[in-house]
């Protein structure tokens, strides 16, 4: 399958922007393809207001993030690919979700109980 992770983003844009809040994205600057201003960039990341009173032309696809916007009162393209958001939360109250550095990159989880019946079931757990 695909990875959610774009799929999770624009959900989250759209549910943070219904509840009238500023959506933010943390962005690991050190991915490849990253293209922000790197003077914005603080130990290797960088915190992207993506509102729409912000930017320009957002553009989520399944790949990557693009829009314009200023920085310093310069327009600039700013270009991130999907696996370098490392969070997506709205500024007001910090809700939202963080994301692994790489997709796939954690094992599947262990079940804390042993399962019962034939073990074939899905297991479902409670993130909070």
């Amino acid at each position: 399958m695909t990875s959610n992770r774009p799929y999770l983003i624009r959900a989250l844009y759209e549910w943070i922007l219904d509840n009238a809040m500023t959506p933010h994205i943390l962005v690991n600057a050190r991915v490849e393809g990253v293209d922000v201003p790197p003077q914005h960039v603080h130990d290797g990341r960088i915190v992207l207001n993506v509102s729409p009173s912000a930017v320009h032309g957002l553009a989520m696809g399944n790949d990557h993030i693009e829009f314009s916007a200023r920085f310093g009162g310069l327009a600039r393209t700013v270009r991130v690919p999907v696996v370098a958001v490392m969070a997506i939360y709205a500024r007001e109250n910090g809700q939202g979700t963080a994301f692994p550095d790489e997709p796939g990159s954690e094992p599947p989880p262990s079940p804390s109980q042993p399962e019962r019946g034939s073990g074939k079931r899905p297991a479902l757990k409670l993130v909070k």
